[in-house]
């Protein structure tokens, strides 16, 4: 049976590297991991699923939790034969890789953390993400990608990477949006999964960014036993795009400790 998530696996068959997951941002899909996906997988196996409802992964509509995203991910970890692995997520990607490390940590070698926050929604929060799925639903994509562009990457950003944070937003589906948008609304705190996590993590996060400021990264970097802070300068949300030589730098470095 094929697996249900769209995905991208890279393998040039180096078995003593570790495999290397990456989980793409809301309203996103995998294809911005290119730079990753290029710069990683000559030596390891890199797999970079399209979540349920975005890119070319079939969309649920309704309400999708963010355990569902973990389970999809798992199956399809199953279905490649990929036992342990390090798992990266960036945004509502780190937090669905907070859950999968809940929900099958011991498979987890590594956690990397990009851009993103650990806590609970607040109820302003589950409000606002709840309006905008109905926004979405009823407006499309456009003219929420019209408003965000410049806050998911910088002002300042290649026009390139724009653009192609651009493509990604409004090629989105509105229901597979919505659909996500409601189910990390009510997302559980992960917090304190964070201060028992067995394996390394390294938490990274753009100078610039708005939407999880580097005190969040800083919160989260003394909550882990183990890990590393990288604050990239001259990026926003997306650093993994916007500066991919300096974010690719820091996840090498760990990488070459996890296979270690």
């Amino acid at each position: 049976m094929p697996p249900f998530l769209a995905f991208e696996d890279k393998d040039p068959g180096v078995p003593s590297r570790v495999p290397l997951v990456l989980i793409h941002g809301h309203p996103f899909d995998r294809t911005m991991w290119h730079p990753q996906l290029t710069e990683f997988a000559t030596a390891r196996r890199v797999i970079a699923p399209d979540l349920r409802g975005y890119g070319a992964s079939p969309v649920t509509p309704g309400t999708v939790p963010l355990s569902r995203h973990a389970r999809d991910i798992a199956g399809l970890l199953d279905h490649l034969g990929v036992d342990t692995f390090a798992l990266a997520g960036l945004s509502m990607g780190g937090q669905i890789a907070m859950e999968c490390a809940a929900r099958f940590g011991d498979r987890i070698r590594g956690l990397v953390l990009a851009d993103t926050f650990p806590a609970a929604e607040t109820t302003e929060g589950r409000h606002s993400r709840n309006a905008m799925a109905d926004r979405l639903l009823t407006e499309g994509m456009r003219g929420y990608a019209d408003e965000v562009l410049e806050k998911m990457v910088a002002p300042y950003a290649d026009p390139e990477v724009k653009a192609h944070v651009y493509r990604m937003m409004t090629a989105t589906s509105p229901e597979g949006a919505a659909a996500a948008l409601r189910g990390r609304a009510e997302r559980p705190d992960y917090r304190e999964l964070l201060t028992k996590l067995p394996v390394p993590a390294l938490v990274l996060v753009g100078a610039d960014d708005t939407y999880t400021p580097v005190a969040d990264a800083e919160a989260m970097h003394a909550a882990l036993p183990d890990s590393v802070l990288h604050v990239v300068e001259g990026a926003a949300h997306l650093p993994n795009l916007e500066r991919p030589r300096e974010f690719n730098r820091a996840l090498g470095d760990f990488l070459a400790r996890l296979d270690g």
